[in-house]
């Protein structure tokens, strides 16, 4: 992967998944980071090749233009580490009876004697050092959560802008289409996104990201492969050993599967990987896996177009889908492989978009 950093020269507009349409609805949302549809709508119109194939990874965010950030894990109370129930047998709450149906409950560590309570003061990206760390050892020190740059908590700001139309011959907004709001995002001193591609782009050169024709700074950044290299074989080592793992997501999850039990075919969005099964089943007739439990937020909702082969210019609306948002953990007795990892299945798109990263962890 070749990586290289994105400086927004101005604020950047991503709407959301709602539709919008200006007197319908008069506020328009706005997502951060973007997804890798954005991304990719971006570098393909820079390569100016319709048919252009590449694989993605990110985004991310980089700092100083050298240190790349990751999302917190979610699998954690202030400072203190979350784990199954089933894997502290020292846990007051060990033989609590719980649906076996649903993951396992997770509990503070009973060797873990402090507790601390959720703060915005500690950060919510934590560089690639301390990343790499939980990789080695499975922990992240307390020391490491606590903010020492602006940003890290939140590197970007929202600024919300109105839109209005005057009627011709008046000094009235316009009745029908004539006003809303706009939710604008400006990133902090220093910080940028960061993206890996499985090819070179001549850099420095600006593309278009986003709404309003915004452009952006594309940099070549070889820190940064230096620094992603060192993850992925980190995280190949862990998956190799084996035994009880973690799994931390560190870019939107997509995990699509069909529904056939409803009598129609329907896709369905799942906050944890379809083929990855409970561990633990209510059901005798049902074959255990070896997911035991995740750490997870709401969904993030993606939409998406499809784009007529034969008239490239032309497209329609996809289905929208809902992602596990990054910083999943995923715990499992054993590390398993994701389906859409297989180059030979359609749902591999959603990888070379960058979507559905794991980073493993051996606990």
């Amino acid at each position: 992967m070749y990586w290289y950093t994105i400086t927004a020269l101005d604020v950047l507009l991503f709407r959301d998944a709602k539709p919008f349409t200006p007197g319908e609805r008069a506020w328009a949302g706005s997502v951060f980071p973007p997804h890798g549809h954005t991304i990719a709508g971006a570098l393909s119109a820079l390569m100016n090749r319709k048919e252009s194939k590449f694989r993605l990874a990110g985004p991310l965010f980089c700092f100083g233009g050298e240190t790349l950030y990751f999302p917190r894990p979610l699998g954690f109370v202030g400072t203190t580490p979350l784990v199954p129930v089933d894997w502290d047998e020292g846990s007051h709450l060990h033989q609590a009876m719980t649906d076996l149906s649903q993951p396992r409950p997770l509990v503070k560590p009973s060797w873990r004697q402090q507790s601390e309570g959720i703060s915005d003061k500690y950060r919510q990206y934590l560089p690639v050092e301390v990343v790499e760390e939980y990789l080695k050892t499975g922990e992240i020190e307390p020391k490491h959560w606590q903010v020492k740059f602006s940003g890290e908590n939140k590197p970007w700001v929202v600024e919300t802008r109105s839109h209005n139309a005057i009627a011709e011959g008046t000094k009235q907004v316009k009745d029908a289409d004539g006003y809303f709001v706009e939710n604008a995002i400006r990133l902090l001193p220093g910080w940028s996104l960061a993206i890996g591609i499985d090819r070179e782009i001549e850099t420095p050169t600006t593309l278009r990201l986003g709404g309003e024709g915004h452009r952006a700074i594309l940099l070549r950044c070889p820190k940064l492969d230096e620094q992603w290299n060192a993850l992925q074989n980190l995280s190949h080592r862990n998956f190799q050993t084996g035994g009880k793992s973690l799994a931390y997501l560190v870019t939107p999850g997509v995990f699509e599967y069909k529904d056939s039990n409803s009598g129609r075919d329907v896709c369905l969005c799942h906050p944890s990987p379809w083929e990855w099964k409970l561990a633990h089943t209510a059901n005798r007739n049902q074959t255990p896996g070896e997911l035991v439990s995740f750490a997870t937020d709401r969904p993030i909702p993606i939409s998406c177009r499809f784009r007529h082969k034969d008239e490239s210019s032309k497209s329609i609306p996809a289905p929208q889908v809902f992602a596990a948002p990054p910083g999943t953990l995923y715990y499992l007795n054993q590390p398993q492989p994701l389906f859409q990892d297989n180059p030979s299945t359609k749902v591999h798109s959603w990888r070379q978009l960058g979507y559905s990263e794991l980073l493993w962890i051996n606990h």
